[in-house]
């Protein structure tokens, strides 16, 4: 064998050798998919709704009708979640869960009718980093008692009201149930003490209570100020002593908020996080 001939034998197996290393790394390297597009991850903030790889979904409190109305560069820091067959993690119910169509045509995943979204600063899974921005953003939780929405009221006369009984164009941010469904206070209502159901409940359908446990609440509101008050052996939830309603009249309508003027302006206010403590 020349000495040329054995030089090329050994630069031919040099470079299978390359080869081979190279490809094992390869697929070391490879990604492992996930087995689910959505489920619950334990973060700093507790269980909140991911994606697969443990990506943090959010609520916008502005969706509350149901509707997303993140649009233009307010997309470039929220980017929509959206999948075209959804695989749920364990405990999760496919009823909770559905899809829209957005303005811009394109689907989104929505969550008890809450559209999901990223944070474009949760660089790795876990991160909450979105949880209260701009007080209109929250971590997606299954455990919400109370959620926020921000939105023009507007009264069963029609009219637009501003958080101060008058009428007026205003965005007001205010409190409602987890499927995004107005809750009231009743102005004759005393600290955790109902004045308006009658013990048959034979009104409750005009303005039902709000009956539920205290468990989640947005990480912007102090969990110690709600109770449960017990009325006539149901459960209604209080905040800041005021016992807490649904108008009938909304129908269960996402972010309708007929209430506000009925009978008039002030009788049976939205709750804020700043509503003041009911009277002894």
């Amino acid at each position: 064998m020349t000495f040329l001939t054995f030089t090329r034998r050994l630069a031919i197996l040099g470079l299978l050798l390359t080869v081979g290393i190279s490809c094992s790394k390869d697929d070391d390297d490879t990604t492992v998919l996930p087995s689910v597009d959505i489920m619950e991850s334990t973060t700093s903030l507790g269980k909140v709704l991911t994606d697969g790889y443990g990506k943090t979904l959010y609520f916008f409190s502005k969706d509350a009708a149901g509707a997303s109305v993140c649009t233009g560069t307010c997309l470039d820091n929220w980017p929509v979640f959206s999948v075209s067959t959804l695989r749920l993690g364990t405990g999760l119910n496919s009823a909770d869960f559905g899809t829209i169509t957005r303005a811009d045509n394109k689907t989104q995943v929505t969550y008890k009718g809450w559209p999901l979204y990223y944070f474009k600063n949760d660089a790795a899974a876990g991160d909450v980093k979105g949880e209260g921005v701009g007080t209109i953003w929250y971590a997606a939780k299954t455990t919400y008692s109370i959620m926020l929405a921000n939105a023009q009221l507007v009264g069963n006369d029609g009219k637009s009201y501003k958080a101060d009984h008058t009428e007026g164009t205003a965005e007001t941010q205010f409190f409602v149930d987890d499927m995004g469904r107005t809750l009231y206070a009743f102005n004759k209502d005393k600290k955790n003490k109902n004045n308006f159901t009658k013990s048959d409940f034979s009104n409750d359908g005009t303005w039902p209570i709000y009956t539920t446990e205290i468990k989640e609440v947005p990480s912007t509101l102090d969990k110690s100020l709600f109770a449960v008050i017990d009325v006539y052996g149901k459960k209604q939830l209080t905040y800041r002593g005021w016992p807490l309603y649904y108008f009938g009249s909304d129908n269960k309508v996402r972010g309708a908020t007929k209430g506000v003027s009925v009978p008039s302006p002030g009788v049976w206010p939205i709750v804020q996080k700043d509503s003041p403590n009911a009277p002894e």
